[in-house]
Order: structure tokens, then sequence, then C-alpha cells
């Protein structure tokens, strides 16, 4: 292995973390989030993150089951619910643009969404 394959293997790996960076910013920080709730693939709730929602309790019940979502600064979590499983209440907090929370035998999701609408949306990143 010579002097310039040694340049070269640095340069990739610079280059690669570079990358990795540039993504991860662009794919975070795209406007600003809200928590989107919904119950059987229809928008029930639309809720802004904001100083004053930090520590409300909101209460989603439906024909469904019942549960309680927490709001957080910047996150969310789902405190309660009438599931057997409970594995919504066990996932704990959410707080980056694409992350959800299921809830599947009240039909319930909370996801984290953007208000900056992108055609080119990044499915998810792998780190």
């Amino acid at each position: 292995m010579t002097k310039w394959d040694k340049y070269l293997i640095v340069l990739m790996l610079l280059l690669s973390l570079v990358g990795i960076y540039f993504v991860k910013n662009y794919s975070t920080n795209s406007g600003e989030k809200y928590i989107s709730v919904q119950v059987d693939g229809k928008e029930v709730k639309k809720i802004s993150f904001g100083a004053n929602m930090i520590g409300k309790t909101i209460d989603v019940k439906t024909m469904f089951g019942y549960n309680k979502i927490e709001i957080g600064d910047g996150k969310v979590r789902v405190i309660e619910a009438d599931c057997p499983d409970k594995l919504d209440v066990k996932q704990g907090w959410i707080s980056t643009q694409g992350e959800i929370i299921v809830c599947l035998p009240n039909r319930m999701v909370v996801e984290i969404k953007s208000d900056k609408s992108s055609v080119d949306e990044i499915d998810h990143i792998s780190y």
C-alpha cells in the first residue's frame, strides 16, 4: 500500500462523514414541527409545540378505545391506554420528525410532522 492509497482512504472517510452530517441536518431541520394524532387513518388532532403546551395532557377517546398523550418540550408520548399490551405506553418519548407511536387495538397513530411540505422527503436514515 502506497502513501497515496492511504491519503485516498482518509479522504473517502472524511467525505463520507461530511455527507452523513449534511443528510442528517437536512432531514431533521425542515420547518416547524407539530403533532398529528390520527385515528383509523383520519387526522383528529393537529397540535403545535409551544411553551404553553409543555406538560399538557390530551385525551383521545374514540369508539376503538382510550389513550392519553403527554406533550413535553419538543417531544410527545402516550402515558395511558386501555389496550391490553400497552406497547404505545412502553415506547416512551418521540421527538424527531417522522417518528411515530402506534396503538393498533385503538387504531391510533401519533406522528411528529413538519409544516414544510417536501416532495422529496427522506423515509429513514440509518446510523
